[in-house]
């Protein structure tokens, strides 16, 4: 048995998600059933993260098993992103990894990236892409912000209810904002993430440059623990998986 490990680019905004699911169209779905039409087996994928409906991926990874060793891997990648190109989803690259190596548990960091498209106009090109917002954020608050979110904290105030994680204590080892003409970009770190975390921090942290919140606030809810007091969270549009680091 031969273990593969994949790295997939993709647009969410068609998708429910990355997870497999009763109803809708999900990208592990799709992947799943492309990679066994083409291998001829069934196959199932294991991915880094599950992915909310809308939101894209950089390198999502994942990895998957084979009873035979894909030798013309060139050959193989040209196949499955002819029928996956048309649903806006890439195979990257496809390497063979111990049996060891899980696409989730092996995960040492994932980064994300949030984009906020901070002008009047609509955007056209980067629709879907990134959360408009027309009124100007103070960069300089929300940086301040962001530091106060660095660290190994309990981050219930973040967490969705239908958070199945064991536990809300995370470090997160970065939380950086720049900012380039009518572009904010903040990037998160951490080995994993509550569920809806990183966009409630983004809400949170827009509340701050809008200067509904002062920094004072910030910190009281997010140390409150209370999710009734967080942010509503910003959509999933803006929001990317850029990395797994191994």
């Amino acid at each position: 048995m031969f273990r593969y490990h994949i790295l997939i680019e993709y647009f969410g905004s068609n998708f429910r998600g990355w997870q497999v699911q009763k109803k809708g169209k999900t990208v592990q779905g799709l992947i799943q059933e492309k990679i066994s039409k083409i291998l001829k087996k069934k196959i199932t994928i294991y991915g880094a993260g599950r992915l909310d409906s809308g939101v894209h991926a950089k390198e999502q990874s994942a990895h998957f098993d084979y009873d035979k060793e894909i030798k013309q891997k060139d050959r193989f990648l040209k196949t499955i992103n002819h029928f996956l190109e048309k649903e806006n989803v890439v195979i990257l690259v496809l390497k063979k990894r111990s049996k060891n190596f899980h696409a989730r548990f092996s995960a040492k960091m994932r980064v994300y990236n949030y984009v906020i498209i901070n002008r009047l106009s609509k955007p056209v090109l980067e629709r879907n892409r990134g959360w408009h917002l027309m009124k100007k954020l103070d960069t300089d608050i929300m940086k301040k912000g962001a530091k106060k979110l660095v660290g190994t904290k309990d981050f219930s105030t973040f967490r969705a209810s239908s958070c199945r994680a064991k536990s809300p204590i995370k470090t997160m080892k970065l939380v950086k904002i720049k900012s380039l003409k009518d572009k904010i970009e903040i990037e998160f770190r951490s080995q994993s993430f509550l569920q809806k975390q990183v966009r409630s921090m983004v809400g949170c942290l827009k509340y701050l440059g809008e200067k509904k919140w002062s920094l004072k606030k910030f910190e009281y809810v997010m140390n409150s623990k209370k999710r009734i007091l967080c942010a509503p969270p910003a959509p999933p549009e803006g929001l990317y998986l850029t990395k797994v680091i191994y």
